[in-house]
């Protein structure tokens, strides 16, 4: 019976499949030979760079946003009771 390598689900999952992408992209622009094809898989791999360090920022500010979710929550709840 063949059993399959376990993903990391959620962000990891994410984050390993960036990498991992980020990785071949950079494999195939140094194997390249063409110039704009060099040119090509260089700006792939930094737009997938720019979306690895966004996703970073967003797991980063869900804590903080949630956060202020919270205390404007509670502070309209405060509001209300004291009218």
């Amino acid at each position: 019976m063949t059993t399959k390598p376990q993903q990391p689900n959620g962000r990891d999952g994410v984050l390993s499949s960036l990498n991992g992408a980020i990785q071949a992209v950079n494999l195939a622009k140094e194997d390249s030979k063409i110039a704009q094809a060099k040119t090509a898989f260089d700006s792939v791999s930094v737009l997938l760079a720019i979306i690895r360090v966004g996703f970073l920022l967003v797991l980063i500010d869900q804590p903080l946003a949630n956060a202020a979710y919270r205390t404007r929550r509670s502070t309209k709840r405060i509001a209300l009771a004291s009218d």
